[in-house]
């Protein structure tokens, strides 16, 4: 039998095997084909043709084998253009949990540790271990590895703990050429300041400036750049504290170098007649303490813990630099009793830049406080930010806990506006004392980390928040600095280890502080100190 369709689907043919033909009219809606419809099959179609085409190639590429038929190719295509998860993912997640397992668990004795990589290829190549020994190889190396990693970079602290607390050749040799001068040049050891100048020293129409170092070329430049820009550098009068050794040399240097009108005065530590033991006994005990010598001067790598970040280590390792024990270094807090006759000083570290003219410090309203200093707990530089007691003090010990607050704002030794007068009026020199011993006592342990823990226990309570353009610190523990503030701030502060005279410097940040150096200088040129 054959059936014969009309073009209209209006007529149906029927042909028999006997040669009898029946016509039957079917009656039903004539479908018309639009162009409309055509062309958004066409369009379709056009679509999803190169999207077949793409996905076919991607699983050619990924080197499935070659589909030879449809079937073949539905099971691949299959679970992409349904969403099921892919063998790839299911691996993956295997993979996962093997790895979880092996993290989970305590590595056997004696498992041995490819070195490298390819090592463990080799191994695995000569011996077909399951995939858990697999795994477990896998975490053993990379355990292996993190161990190096943090002790190398332990080794690299050390070192730069080591090179920060050293003195370069160059700079001994200038010290040795200037103690050589002083002795044999009579201008050398002529008398600072001059005659006719001395009055200023007590005249507190002036602004004085207070620097205790025994560093020869960082307290010129601090002294260059403070008068360079100042306003009226006439007005400006220095009183340049150093120890015994480095008296000579100090001397000789701002007695042969011109720094324009300014009043510059040199004085040893032996020349104060009120440093004496009775006075400093707890800083005389620090320095003769054995058990404090030995934490100071020993191995600085006993102790030294491989989990501590990078931050924390070279915190620790710079709070063990012998110059904390150093009576220089505690010096700032006898100002009143050093200069009797002054009522407001401003104190500059060694390792500090002056880019502006400092003179309206001594305008600033301190409010009957003490110390006008800029707080470190609203700083955005990552080595200042948050800064609170709780960074420099033992908060586990109870002693600590019982009398202070973790989350007060910390504030920064470097650039402090001193008040004299009202300092006068309080017990902060005991506090400072009491707290000294109490830690020596304690053995160390209510803080490590230098001369601020101390300051920030005894000047609680007398501190006047500055504005913090006034000192931007940081400069000494890492180069990424913002530079829009390092344009503007009034002092920049080389806090930490790269000190700008160091081979470890910063290249970005040292120019900052060379700039402030002559080095056509005959002493420096003699000593071969160079710019970089």
């Amino acid at each position: 039998m054959q059936v014969h369709i009309s073009p209209s689907m209006r007529r149906i043919t029927i042909s028999t095997t006997n040669g009898f033909l029946d016509f039957t009219k079917v009656k039903g809606a004539a479908r018309h084909l639009s162009y409309r419809r055509i062309f958004s099959t066409i369009l379709i179609l056009a679509c999803l043709f190169p999207f077949l085409f793409i996905l076919t190639a991607v699983v050619t590429l990924e080197g499935v084998n070659i589909c030879s038929s449809l079937d073949c190719l539905g099971r691949r295509l299959g679970p992409r253009l349904l969403g099921n998860r892919d063998a790839s993912l299911r691996t993956t997640e295997e993979i996962y949990q093997l790895l979880m397992q092996a993290n989970n668990e305590a590595l056997p004795e004696g498992l041995t540790v490819p070195e490298s990589f390819s090592g463990l290829i080799a191994d695995m190549r000569a011996n077909p271990y399951e995939a858990k020994t697999f795994a477990l190889k896998m975490k053993a190396m990379v355990q292996q590895m993190e161990h190096k990693a943090r002790a190398a970079k332990l080794q690299e602290y050390l070192y730069r703990h080591f090179a920060s607390s050293g003195v370069p050749k160059g700079m001994h040799c200038l010290s040795l050429r200037l103690a050589y001068e002083y002795s044999s040049n009579v201008q050398a050891r002529r008398q600072l300041p001059s005659p006719e100048l001395v009055p200023r020293l007590t005249d507190n129409l002036y602004n004085h400036f207070v620097v205790a170092t025994d560093n020869v070329l960082a307290a010129s430049v601090v002294v260059s750049s403070t008068v360079r820009n100042s306003v009226k550098p006439e007005k400006i009068v220095f009183h340049i504290i150093t120890d015994r050794k480095t008296y000579a040399a100090m001397h000789a240097w701002f007695a042969l170098h011109s720094f324009r009108s300014a009043t510059i005065e040199v004085k040893g530590v032996h020349q104060f007649d009120w440093l004496t033991k009775d006075n400093v006994p707890v800083l005389e005990a620090m320095e003769t303490h054995l058990e404090i010598r030995r934490y100071y001067h020993g191995d600085h790598a006993i102790g030294a813990n491989l989990n501590d970040s990078p931050n924390i280590l070279a915190a620790k390792l710079q709070a063990r630099s012998p110059k904390y024990i150093s009576i220089m270094n505690h010096l700032r807090i006898y100002l009143p009793e050093l200069f009797p006759n002054l009522q407001k000083v401003v104190f500059l570290d060694d390792d500090v830049v002056v880019q502006r003219d400092l003179s309206p410090l001594w305008d600033i309203d301190l409010q009957g406080k003490v110390n006008g200093a800029v707080e470190t707990c609203r700083s955005s530089n990552p080595w200042v930010r948050s800064k609170s007691f709780r960074s420099y003090l033992n908060f586990s010990h109870p002693l600590v806990a019982s009398n202070f607050n973790a989350n007060q704002c910390a504030w920064a030794y470097g650039m402090n506006v001193f008040d004299l007068q009202a300092w006068r009026r309080t017990n902060i020199k005991d506090i400072y004392h009491y707290w000294l011993k109490e830690n020596l006592n304690s053995k160390l342990t209510l803080w490590r980390l230098g001369t601020l823990p101390p300051a920030l226990i005894a000047f609680n309570g007398h501190v006047h928040p500055i504005d913090p353009s006034w000192h931007m610190l940081g400069l000494g523990y890492q180069s990424k600095s913002n530079q829009d503030s390092l344009q503007t701030a009034a002092v920049i502060h080389y806090n930490g280890q790269a000190k700008p005279w160091l081979d470890i410097a910063f290249p970005k940040l040292k120019p900052f502080w060379t700039k402030y150096v002559d080095y056509s200088d005959e002493f420096i040129t003699n000593c071969n100190i160079m710019e970089s």
